[in-house]
């Protein structure tokens, strides 16, 4: 536990330093929960003829990226490879992703695409030939960023932004439900983990009025600002400004913010203290106070639940807190709101107007926390609508050499009974 909470604190550091005419649609990738919640991936296919992987869903990156055939590290997890696919083409380009315990090396290329049935043709996504130790847990093969181009490291179209501006989706946004198993005992390594819905929203899965919030910055991360921090039933001091940015981000798994907050937040928790060694910018309290933590971005203050928040019980009577310390850098949001608060609502993503969006979850959402239910295997499906991409333009070569940064198909697996949970049509 002690690696793992090192290495994530360490990896998020280094990662934040239309045609009307289109046939539109709506899709729906269901998502496995990795791990008791420690990450939640979906699924994708790409070449001709189409193979599916596994990837991790996150919007706080903008590259999609797949391990190699020749990946000699890659764990025997499925591998991406070119000479397989007809519609393949090698940009001969670098490529590259920096993590803070590791990275993925290899070159760039591009193929068809396909997801939630929807299509993206030229397709631009990273081959990591070499990978690090830790970055891939079977049966991951890589990462899809949900975030905007201006954050790419390749310095292409994202697969999700194409579709929005190809057309090809009813409403220019993106939804996601995630699933409880952290503290289960009988969870398995993988579980049923929620759903993505592209291009509208799963009315089964919210209930009320959606809480809208233009984005604080211009469109790269997902930015809100965060204007109100509560524990205990106490306020926690927030500064304004750049001081409150916050990336709301699929693929992190806790949430991370500056120290003197983070100190005063667990300041109000009796018998808290800060971590050592591994634990280093964590903070531990006893397993017996119950902790009341809620966040807002400028309406409602939305609670988290004690399930989310005690990360792991560490002795019998010390457990370790979800959020801890992190040290962005000048460029990047100061904190960052992982799984740990979006479990506890239904969040949207939304390409125009720049936004994001939150919902209560229904009795239907939450009846899936913890439920008995395997997790989704990838399939691969017709294409309701499809869009063109570009390429990795060639004046992008030299600078993708350079710079380094953090960064099914169609998951259409559902039973009859799935879909009665669901409450709606996957396509």
């Amino acid at each position: 536990m002690g690696d793992w909470a090192k290495a994530h604190r360490e990896w998020l550091t280094a990662k934040y330093s239309g045609d009307e005419a289109r046939k539109r649609s709506v899709g729906t990738n269901l998502i496995s929960d990795q791990n008791q919640d420690s990450s939640y991936f979906g699924s994708l296919a790409i070449g001709t003829p189409p193979v599916s992987y596994n990837v991790i869903l996150d919007t706080g990156s903008a590259d999609l990226w797949l391990a190699d055939s020749n990946c000699s590290s890659c764990n025997g997890v499925a591998t991406f490879n070119p000479n397989s696919s007809s519609s393949f083409s090698s940009s001969g380009s670098p490529f590259s992703i920096s993590y803070g315990s590791g990275q993925a090396t290899g070159y760039a290329g591009s193929d068809t695409v396909q997801m939630a049935g929807f299509k993206v043709t030229n397709q631009t996504f990273g081959l990591a030939d070499q990978v690090s130790s830790g970055l891939l847990n079977n049966p991951v093969s890589g990462l899809l960023g949900l975030a905007f181009k201006q954050i790419a490291a390749s310095g292409a179209t994202p697969f999700w932004q194409a579709l929005v501006e190809g057309g090809a989706w009813d409403q220019p946004l993106m939804a996601f439900h995630l699933t409880r198993h952290v503290g289960d005992p009988s969870s398995q390594n993988l579980e049923y983990g929620g759903s993505l819905t592209m291009g509208g929203t799963n009315n089964s899965l919210y209930t009320g009025d959606i809480e809208w919030h233009n984005l604080a910055t211009n469109p790269s991360f997902w930015v809100l600002s965060l204007t109100s921090l509560t524990t205990q039933g106490n306020a926690v001091s927030i500064p304004g400004g750049r001081e409150a940015y916050s990336a709301i981000d699929t693929g992190t798994t806790l949430v991370g913010g500056p120290s003197d907050v983070i100190h005063e937040f667990y300041s109000k928790i009796p018998g808290s203290s800060p971590g050592s060694g591994s634990f280093d910018g964590y903070y531990t309290y006893p397993c017996n106070q119950h902790v009341n933590a809620t966040m807002s971005f400028g309406g409602k203050n939305w609670p988290i639940s004690e399930s989310d928040f005690k990360l792991t019980q560490l002795t019998p009577s010390t457990c370790l807190g979800a959020f801890f310390v992190l040290s962005t850098g000048r460029s990047a949001p100061t904190w960052i709101v992982g799984d740990t608060f979006l479990k506890n609502v239904y969040s949207l993503f939304r390409y125009n107007p720049p936004s994001v969006g939150f919902a209560q979850l229904s009795d239907t959402a939450q009846s899936l926390n913890n439920a008995n239910i395997p997790a989704p295997s990838p399939t691969i499906g017709s294409v309701a609508a499809s869009v063109a991409a570009t390429s990795l333009p060639s004046s992008m070569a030299a600078d993708a050499a350079s710079e380094t940064r953090t960064h099914s198909l169609l998951v259409l697996f559902v039973t009859a009974w799935t879909l009665s949970l669901l409450g709606g049509s996957l396509l």
